[in-house]
């Protein structure tokens, strides 16, 4: 059973697009990405999928001649099945295992434009390394990521909510029985976390225990793949910096913390790696004086997110039930899977045209420690966003940073309904997508 997913409105963007190029969707692994591409192929009247990875006889076709109009020829005969332009989607998938055939995606664009041509792959980045200009201007890239709230809430047939959620605002703000139904949805949300597999089990089933095996499964597939990574970086070092992530979130990431015995470049480097390979996401402290944010940016000071709530917890070991049952997740890991939830979402609300950079601020001065949990570019001004774990707390650090860069208004996220507090909106949690979908609109 296929969930529907945002990136299917892309996809179908994609199909349309007269100056379309040869498309490739990046992202973790088993975040759907085949699954979105072959549910997009039945749009189609042919469907030729290649698995890199497994159908190892089909590299020998890419180690000669790279011409499109051959390999399309070859192609078809080995698997029987026709490529023709403007009928079939011909999709590489696990792309990474076979660096001539990422090679051989600008040929296309090239020479048979009028192609469907969409490549996927996992750990793409490590080979995009070794070709840093191999389709510049010739390829579309497209990133994907586990579920966001809104799909899950569309998985769960909760379209009518999810509309509801959406047409909220802080001049109309939900009924308390809605809001009070979304968070319990979200809470919901949180401990599952949005692994396509997870979210197809629960739909099905509503056994969240269940989903917890689902997640264990994962996470032993996800540390056994580090073999793959880099031989020059032992599993057991990437283990334990994936790991510590998780420890450290919601705080500036600290090498000393990670293990006694490694040395600082040796986590550097599994840290790099883990990013490359989207499950681990850098929040960047940046001075927040105008735009671009990534313009002052310091990159000796970063925060870090794993790449889903589900995982976290797992990793943790968290009682569930302090996420389900709980009036604010203050309990909860000191409320670091609130802020956590609100960076995941930022990054898979937005776009998936855009590789999208999440930025914090962060002071450190004699008796004046101050932090804004997120900086956003909305409206052509820098917006602070703060997460709170529960109803209430403290804004010191967001209306310090309103008057230190003179910004007009901040957002804080909390389990409260919308309102608003002087130069302060309140959104509840469950509504990043809406500021984003907003942001979104306002940057096209």
């Amino acid at each position: 059973m296929y969930l529907k997913r945002n990136i299917d409105r892309d996809l179908e963007e994609w199909k349309t697009d007269p100056f379309r190029k040869p498309l490739l969707v990046r992202g973790a692994r088993q975040v759907g990405k085949s699954s979105a591409i072959r549910e997009f192929s039945r749009q189609f009247d042919y469907f030729l999928e290649i698995n890199f990875e497994e159908q190892k006889r089909v590299h020998v076709l890419f180690n000669g001649d790279l011409s499109p109009a051959a390999l399309c020829d070859n192609l078809s005969v080995l698997y029987n099945i026709p490529v023709i332009p403007g009928r079939t989607l011909l999709f590489f998938d696990e792309i990474q295992s076979c660096i001539p055939a990422i090679t051989s995606l600008r040929f296309f664009y090239e020479k048979i434009p009028e192609l469907h041509l969409i490549a996927a792959g996992s750990l793409l980045e490590f080979a995009l390394e070794e070709l840093p200009s191999f389709g510049v201007g010739r390829v579309r890239t497209m990133f994907m990521y586990p579920f966001s709230f809104g799909e899950f809430l569309v998985a769960l047939k909760e379209e009518t909510l999810l509309h509801a959620k959406q047409n909220a605002s802080v001049k109309e703000p939900l009924t308390e029985v809605l809001h009070q139904k979304l968070l319990n949805h979200l809470r919901r949300f949180l401990v599952l976390g949005g692994m396509p597999e997870v979210i197809a089990r629960y739909s099905q089933t509503k056994d969240t225990l269940a989903c917890q095996k689902i997640l264990d499964d994962l996470i032993i597939s996800l540390e056994a793949d580090f073999t793959k990574y880099k031989k020059r970086v032992p599993p057991s070092r990437l283990t334990e910096v994936f790991r510590s992530v998780t420890r450290q979130t919601g705080f500036k990431f600290t090498y000393s913390q990670v293990s006694a015995d490694a040395n600082h470049k040796q986590i550097k480097e599994a840290l790099e790696l883990l990013i490359m390979s989207g499950l681990v996401i850098p929040v960047t402290h940046s001075s927040g004086n105008g735009i671009p944010l990534g313009a002052e940016r310091n990159v000796k000071k970063r925060k870090m997110l794993i790449f889903d709530t589900g995982v976290f917890q797992r990793l943790l070991g968290l009682e569930i039930s302090d996420v389900l049952f709980q009036d604010n997740f203050n309990m909860v890991n000191k409320g670091s899977i609130a802020e956590l939830f609100v960076g995941l979402e930022f990054i898979r609300t937005s776009s998936s045209f855009q590789h999208q950079q999440l930025y914090y601020w962060h002071r450190e001065a004699l008796n004046s420690h101050a932090e804004v949990d997120y900086l956003i570019q909305l409206h052509q001004e820098i917006i602070p966003i703060e997460v709170k774990a529960g109803t209430k707390g403290s804004m010191q650090s967001l209306f310090l940073f309103l008057h230190e860069k003179k910004r007009p208004f901040g957002i804080r996220f909390s389990l409260e309904n919308y309102s608003s507090y002087e130069k302060v909106f309140s959104y509840p949690l469950y509504a990043v997508g809406e500021l984003t979908q907003e942001r979104n609109d306002r940057l096209r």
